[in-house]
């Protein structure tokens, strides 16, 4: 099977290489198979072109998940494996993983993490994709399919008009691991100006669990409003915080010991009068820039998410709609992660399934929705997953998510 889907690759290029030139403008997708040794190009889910590769070898094996090009170079040369000739490369982390072309590309993993490409493929890709365009690396061969989904996002009709998003008065938090601001549509409920259209680069967002990062930060924030001083609300639990929780659970007459407990933060968030948190958190981001995030709720909590991504794209400019393409991935939690997250249940019978079930389990604020409907783009996309494996995400980056494809 595996050598016939090569032969296969191999006649599609030379007999379509004007296929590159057609789907230059679209919003494509690369999708790297480890198990077939194979790459694919998608234009929603019509194949656009197709090679073989050689991803990394046992002991530097190429991580799985999805990943945006964050540089392209057609010359570069390896700082790690002794200038090692990577010409039209394109960066998928900053730790080192890229797609690149090579002159030799056998038919098994040979690389030291990278996805090498044969160099004439390379250089047609190279002129194909362009800054934030997604490469989903699976195990196995995934490919995208049409959704349709009322959670999904559209357009704002009419095309969006007004002020900018820096206009809104929300308060800042960290974005990512980058700990950089960005706003946080959380306390403000008033409805959001839509983006001007000069802001209309396509968005990256990401729907995943509330984490401790956010438990944390928001947990600081109504410490402070409440008079306990627990520095500035970045997400980290250091001695200033400790000190304020402590300084609270005496005045309440609370056991004094300073840990951050889901009774101590429902104790706080009743003290200061706000219901809650929802259990979800939503990120945007554009061009590699935080922009905003809020709170959404998430049923079913027991249940897994699984790990999707889905773009939008062939947006009719007559109706003003557009249409979603989703990916599943395989991406196995450790038990010690399903009992932090309280994941007790198994997911759904295939991962298509899991998709639509997951998607019918979030519910978003209507006026974020409203927010998100005045960003989005044609390109646009939307990263689903349980936990962020968030080491890869940071300054100058998409939303990364390593998977974790463990066999039973």
């Amino acid at each position: 099977m595996r050598s016939a889907l090569r032969m296969g690759f191999a006649v599609f290029i030379m007999a379509s290489p004007s296929a590159f030139a057609a789907g230059a403008k679209a919003p494509l997708q690369v999708v790297v198979s480890r198990e077939q040794q194979s790459l694919v190009v998608y234009d929603g889910d019509t194949v656009v072109a197709t090679s073989r590769v050689s991803t990394g070898k046992a002991g530097h094996a190429t991580p799985t998940g999805i990943f945006s090009i964050l540089e392209k170079r057609r010359r570069h040369e390896s700082n790690i494996y002794s200038n090692a000739p990577m010409p039209f490369m394109q960066r998928l982390t900053w730790s080192g993983i890229a797609l690149h072309g090579s002159n030799h590309v056998p038919d098994y993993p040979a690389s030291h993490g990278c996805v090498r490409l044969p160099s004439k493929f390379a250089a047609r890709l190279f002129k194909m994709t362009s800054h934030g365009m997604h490469v989903i690396v699976s195990d196995r061969q995934v490919a995208p399919v049409e959704v349709a989904d009322e959670m999904l996002f559209q357009p704002s009709r009419p095309p969006p008009q007004g002020p900018a998003l820096s206009d809104i008065p929300l308060r800042p938090a960290i974005g990512g691991l980058n700990r950089s601001a960005v706003e946080v549509a959380m306390t403000d409920k008033r409805p959001a100006p839509i983006a001007s259209a000069e802001e209309k680069a396509p968005i990256r967002i990401l729907i995943t669990r509330r984490g401790t990062q956010e438990n944390v930060r928001d947990l600081q924030t109504l410490l402070n409003t409440l008079g306990y001083d627990a520095g500035v609300p970045d997400g980290v639990n250091g001695p200033t915080t400790a000190a304020a929780i402590e300084t609270f659970q005496g005045e309440e007459g609370r056991p004094v010991d300073g840990k951050i407990t889901p009774e101590l933060i429902d104790a706080v968030f009743r003290k200061a009068g706000r219901s809650a948190p929802l259990n979800g958190v939503l990120r945007v981001r554009r061009q590699f820039q935080p922009v905003f995030e809020a709170e959404i709720a998430i049923a079913e909590p027991e249940s897994p998410l699984g790990t999707h991504l889905l773009q939008f794209q062939n947006l009719d400019a007559r109706t003003g709609e557009g249409k979603w393409f989703g990916i599943s991935l395989e991406n196995r939690l450790s038990k010690a992660t399903k009992k932090r997250l309280g994941i007790t249940a198994e997911g759904g019978p295939d991962l298509t399934s899991t998709l639509e079930w997951t998607l019918d389990r979030i519910t978003v604020p209507e006026d974020v929705r409203e927010r998100i409907s005045g960003l989005l783009s044609n390109g646009s996309s939307l990263s689903i997953t349980d936990i962020e494996f968030g080491l890869e995400t940071g300054k100058g980056t998409d939303f990364i998510t390593i998977t974790r494809e463990t066999r039973e």
